[in-house]
């Protein structure tokens, strides 16, 4: 009688890429703690957001972009707040330290640290989570 051989297949680990955050940036995020359930974003540079998002329209031109001296709607977390108490509970934050996101427009407040521009947004005003 012949003994029946089970192969089993390892599952391969898979990496998830993080997004880069300078060492600069990162030597700061102990001197910088939100309160409440505000959020540190660092924005995405002009140069970073045309290298992921080139506009186009039907015929394949590049489209220049509009309003160019406008700031950034798009960055990373770099530090959270605890959260928001409500009946009681504390309510801890949806993005996480990494995430991408997207904000609104007026919703920031301008913090600069060690020449470094970052802004300080309640998570409200976090419209989206980039993946």
């Amino acid at each position: 009688m012949k003994k029946k051989t089970i192969k089993r297949h390892k599952a391969k680990a898979t990496t998830v890429k993080k997004p880069s955050i300078s060492k600069k940036l990162v030597s700061l995020l102990p001197q910088v703690m939100p309160l409440g359930s505000r959020v540190l974003i660092r924005p995405f540079t002009k140069e970073e957001l045309q290298k992921n998002n080139t506009a186009k329209n039907s015929f394949g031109i590049i489209l220049p972009e509009a309003g160019s001296k406008d700031k950034s709607e798009q960055g990373i977390v770099l530090a959270l707040g605890p959260g928001e108490y409500q009946d009681g509970k504390l309510i801890a934050p949806k993005v996480k330290v990494g995430d991408k996101v997207v904000f609104s427009k007026y919703g920031y407040e301008d913090v600069n640290i060690n020449d470094e521009e970052l802004f300080l947004i309640k998570e409200e005003n976090i419209l989206a989570i980039l993946k």
